[in-house]
């Protein structure tokens, strides 16, 4: 009886000798794949940018905050520290499109800062932005 699938043609070649000749082609590309990043690589004469959170500057510096609340309690206009009476007269005019930016101590407690919110409030401010540090 004769054969409806012919056998596999193996051209005079062991196994071994066909899954070599398969993993060239592979073998090839991983190669060129590793000089294109390897030549990439060089061309690149700017460093990487700082990711937030490492840069170490960025936390040295105050933020640019229009109202900074200490820790006692104490709050900070453009680095003078004001008392309560003072503090409407020198925080910039309410305005919708830019709402007051205040930075608060992480120290700070909830009643001191409830009781500075319920007084801009009172002085007109409507919105206000609380600035945060991003967790380390």
């Amino acid at each position: 009886m004769t054969e409806l699938v012919p056998p596999p043609s193996t051209s005079g070649k062991s196994l071994l000798e066909r899954v070599e000749d398969a993993l060239l082609p592979l073998i090839n590309l991983v190669f060129l794949l590793l000089m294109f990043f390897i030549v990439a690589g060089q061309l690149a004469n700017e460093p990487l940018p700082e990711l937030p959170g490492t840069a170490r500057m960025e936390q040295q510096r105050p933020p640019e905050a229009d109202l900074m609340v200490r820790a006692d309690g104490r709050w900070q206009v453009a680095g003078e520290t004001l008392e309560g009476n003072r503090l409407l007269q020198a925080l910039p005019a309410p305005d919708e499109q830019n709402p007051l930016r205040i930075a608060a101590d992480e120290a700070l407690t909830m009643a001191d800062l409830e009781n500075l919110l319920q007084l801009l409030e009172e002085g007109g401010y409507d919105e206000v932005l609380l600035l945060t540090e991003p967790a380390a």
